[in-house]
């Protein structure tokens, strides 16, 4: 039994070391195939190793600290990096606020005055702005794939900024953010570049826009302004300022394909107008006083859109003068009597304006004295009785497109003479 015993423990002990050397030869074995060996010729490596250090190769880097401040970002904030060997971009860590301040500092009216700075948002509005000649500084975007979209030579001296497309989502006022932002320098009118399909079908037609308050208003008008061919729109002080982004939203692109002169006042405005231009106001004259156009009232209401604000402005013997005393200055409040006539008669023949008034406030009393200054006219769009006026974006579309018709008929009856 003993015997017995002992045979079957030497069994046992031989067999698990026969496995033990086949599993070291195949590990072995294994090993050997993991490391092949390869035979590399001299000019061969060196081939290699060029390609490699050309791969990894970076462009140089700038003065990060600059490039930073110009954000109000730390240089510890973000990492520099050149993707597609042609941009050099900035990555902004997540929850960075300093960068979400940039961009709500560059929204207020303020900023944009001070720093002469604007926003735009969206790749068509950077695009028409970068074509028109304006000075892209700093763009923040989402995906790299973005900036394949513009002319590389358009974001060379740019500060290129990429950040996490929820802190655009917050940024931004779009329901559907597009992840493109982009700061540039407030753009001047006698510096930019217009479309050349834009200017090859500009008109004798001016727009003057006089208290438009509403940006959605005023955005329409100016994409009115465009479409219509005007030469040019001119917003007199008390008008929304024309680069708030919700008037850029509603222009689409109109900002950059005719001048906008802003802020300006009255005793300017004709420096803007070309030499023979008659003034015509966009005028809803109630269809009671149609039977008495020349007679002259001292009651601003019964002018329509006419401002009845005596703050503003009226007139004596001796020239302008402003009081807030209203009691006091009723008797003196004059207001030119000018001809009323319904906007599709005859009136566009020559070098024109429109003026077109805002809702709330209507016209002032300065659009009536240039328009009896210049022989114009007031213009009224009949609308059903009850309906006190129309939206004044929708008057404006109605008389420059009616303008420019007139306009338009006037060249080709001039140019059947000549031939």
């Amino acid at each position: 039994m003993a015997a017995l015993c002992g045979g079957m423990l030497r069994g046992c002990i031989l067999k698990p070391l026969g496995l033990s050397g086949s599993l070291q030869l195949k590990r072995n074995v294994r090993a050997l195939r993991r490391t092949p060996v390869r035979v590399i010729q001299a000019d061969e490596e060196g081939r290699e190793r060029k390609q490699v250090e050309a791969s990894r190769q970076r462009q140089p880097r700038q003065n990060e600290s600059q490039a930073c401040k110009a954000v109000g970002v730390s240089p510890a904030t973000v990492d520099i990096e050149a993707p597609a060997h042609e941009f050099r971009y900035e990555r902004a860590l997540p929850g960075d606020k300093r960068l979400s301040k940039v961009v709500t500092i560059a929204k207020s009216k303020k900023f944009r005055d001070r720093h002469g700075q604007v926003l735009l948002e969206g790749q068509r509005l950077l695009t028409d702005a970068l074509d028109s000649g304006a000075v892209l500084q700093t763009l923040f975007f989402s995906r790299v794939d973005y900036l394949k979209e513009f002319p590389p030579d358009k974001l060379r001296k740019t500060n290129l900024i990429k950040v996490n497309f929820e802190n655009i989502k917050i940024w931004s006022d779009l329901v559907t953010p597009q992840g493109l932002m982009g700061i540039f320098a407030k753009p001047d009118h006698v510096k930019m570049t217009y479309p050349d399909t834009q200017t090859k079908h500009t008109l004798p037609l001016s727009l003057i826009c006089d208290n438009i308050r509403d940006p959605g208003n005023l955005g329409t008008i100016l994409r009115c302004a465009a479409g219509a061919g005007c030469s040019k729109v001119l917003l007199t002080k008390g008008c929304v300022d024309a680069w708030e982004p919700k008037v850029l939203r509603a222009g689409m692109g109109a900002h950059f394909r005719l001048p906008i002169i802003t802020s300006l006042d009255w005793d300017i405005v004709p420096n803007y107008l070309p030499a023979g231009t008659k003034v015509f106001l966009a005028d809803n004259f109630r269809p009671d006083n149609q039977n008495k156009p020349a007679e002259v009232s001292e009651k601003a209401s019964d002018y329509g859109w006419v401002a009845t604000d005596p703050k503003r402005i009226f007139i004596t013997e001796d020239g302008y003068e402003s009081s807030s005393d209203e009691e006091d200055n009723t008797d003196k409040l004059y207001i030119p009597g000018l001809e009323v006539q319904s906007y599709f008669e005859r009136w566009a023949q020559g070098p024109c304006a429109v003026v077109i008034g805002g809702e709330t406030h209507g016209l002032s009393i300065e659009s009536l004295l240039l328009a009896e200054k210049s022989n114009g006219k007031r213009l009224n769009i009949p609308v059903v009785p009850g309906i006190d006026s129309l939206n004044s974006a929708m008057a404006a579309s109605i008389l420059l497109f009616e303008g420019k018709r007139q306009i338009e008929n006037t060249m080709k009856r001039k140019s059947c003479v000549t031939e």
